[in-house]
C-alpha cells in the first residue's frame, strides 16, 4: 500500500525543487519558467521510521526496506485551470489520482524568479488554487446531476444520491470545501466521492517554502499561513526547498549536524512526510528476519488477517494465527527469542487489531 501525495501550487513556488530534494535524485526539472513540469514525475520516498534502524542492530539484516509514500510533482495551477486554463484539466485530473495533497506556497522575496501572479502574497496564492479545485468539483458534481435527473424520469422517482448530490452543490456553491460537507458520511455520497474523486475532499498539508533566512524564525508569510491552515483545520510545515535539495547525498551525521546548525532536529521534508502518513490514518508492522527487517503500512484498525494480505494476498484467506512481539518488547529483551522467553510474545487470531510497531510473524494455510 502506498498512500500517494500530489504536490500542488502555482508556478515557479518550489515543486520540482521540493520533489527533488524528496526523491533524492534531479529527475524532476527546476526552471525559472511556467510549466517546465508537464508530464507528472512520479517516485517512491522512504517514510522515515528510526525504529527500523533498531531492530536492524538486534536482528542484523541483509536489507532494511521503509514503507514508502508516492509523490507526484504536478505542474503548476493558475487561474482558470478548472476551464482549461494552462493545460489546467490534464493537471486536475493528475490530482484526482492522489489521495493526499501537498500544497507548496511561496513565503520568501526574490526578484530573480519570477512569480505568475506579479506579486508575494501566499494566502492569495493558496486561494487561486483551492477555488480551481472547487470549481471542477462544481462542473463534475454538475454533469452527475444532470445524469441523475434524467434517470430519475425514467424511474418516475427522485433517488436519495440526487438529493445528496443537490445538497453538496449548494454547500459548493457558497464557496466551501468537499472536506466540510456535513453528510460525508452518508452512504450516498461515499458513492458520489468514489465516482467523482472530488478534489476539495482531499486532506492538505501546506509548505510553507522559504529562503535559508526564513529557517531561523517565521517570517510574516509562513505566520500567514500557518494561520490560514489553523482556521481550515489543517497543518502548515515550513521547509526550504533548496536547502532541503542540499542535504541529498549527505552521511547520516553530516546531515544531522547541518540540520542542529539550522536549528532543526528533522528537515520539513520529514515532517511532511511522517504527517502526510499519520494524516491518513496509516500505520506501520514490522517483519524481523535474518533477510529483512521491513515496515509494513497498513490502515490504523486493521485485522491482522488483512495486515497479512499486504504481504500477500494469500496470507488473508489462509490465516491462521499471528506471533505478535510489541515493539517495546522486542527492543527491551534483544529479540524474538528472548522476548518469547520473558512472556512477551502472544498468539493473535483473526479479530486481532494491529497496532502501530507490532512485530508480527504470520501463520497461514497455502
Amino acid at each position: 500500500m502506498a498512500l500517494s501525495i500530489g504536490i500542488v501550487g502555482l508556478p515557479n513556488v518550489g515543486k520540482s525543487t521540493t520533489f527533488n530534494a524528496l526523491t533524492k535524485a534531479q529527475n524532476a526539472e527546476a526552471a525559472n519558467y511556467p510549466f517546465c513540469t508537464i508530464e507528472p514525475n512520479k517516485a517512491l520516498v522512504p517514510v522515515p521510521d528510526s525504529r527500523l534502524n533498531e531492530l536492524a542492530k538486534i536482528v542484523n539484516p541483509q536489507r532494511i526496506q521503509h514503507s514508502v509514500v508516492e509523490f507526484v510533482d504536478i505542474a503548476g495551477l493558475v487561474r482558470g485551470a478548472s476551464k482549461g486554463e494552462g493545460l489546467g484539466n490534464q493537471f486536475l485530473g493528475n490530482i484526482k489520482d492522489s489521495e493526499m495533497i501537498l500544497h507548496i506556497v511561496r513565503c520568501f522575496e526574490d526578484s530573480n524568479i519570477t512569480h505568475v501572479e506579479g506579486r508575494i502574497d501566499p494566502i492569495s496564492d493558496i486561494e487561486i488554487i483551492e477555488l480551481e479545485l472547487l470549481f471542477a468539483d462544481i462542473a463534475s458534481l454538475q454533469k452527475r446531476i444532470e445524469k441523475l435527473q434524467k434517470e430519475g424520469k425514467a424511474q418516475k422517482g427522485v433517488s436519495s444520491q440526487l438529493i445528496i448530490a443537490q445538497e453538496l452543490l449548494q454547500h459548493l456553491e457558497s464557496n466551501s470545501p468537499v472536506r466540510t460537507f456535513a453528510k460525508r458520511d452518508d452512504e450516498s455520497f461515499i458513492a458520489l466521492n468514489k465516482e467523482l474523486r472530488f478534489l476539495s475532499n482531499k486532506e492538505v498539508i501546506y509548505g510553507a517554502n522559504v529562503d535559508e533566512a526564513g529557517l531561523e524564525s517565521d517570517n510574516e508569510f509562513v505566520q500567514k499561513v500557518r494561520g490560514y491552515a489553523d482556521s481550515k483545520g489543517a497543518i502548515a510545515i515550513k521547509l526550504c526547498a533548496k536547502i532541503e535539495e542540499e542535504l541529498v547525498g549527505l552521511e547520516d551525521n553530516e546531515r544531522a549536524e547541518f540540520l542542529a546548525s539550522l536549528g532543526c532536529e528533522e528537515s520539513g521534508l520529514e515532517q511532511i512526510i511522517r504527517e502526510s502518513f499519520s494524516k491518513l490514518g496509516l500505520i506501520s508492522y514490522f517483519t524481523a528476519g535474518v533477510k529483512e527487517v521491513r515496515a509494513w503500512t497498513i490502515r490504523r484498525g486493521d485485522s491482522a488477517p488483512k495486515a497479512a494480505s499486504v504481504i500477500h494476498k494469500d496470507f488473508e484467506k489462509g490465516f491462521i494465527r499471528a506471533e505478535c512481539i510489541a515493539y517495546s518488547d522486542f527492543i527491551k529483551y534483544g529479540g524474538e527469542a528472548k522476548a518469547k522467553e520473558a512472556g512477551a510474545m502472544r498468539i493473535e487470531g483473526k479479530e486481532y487489531i494491529v497496532q502501530d510497531g507490532d512485530v508480527l510473524h504470520f501463520r497461514f494455510n497455502v
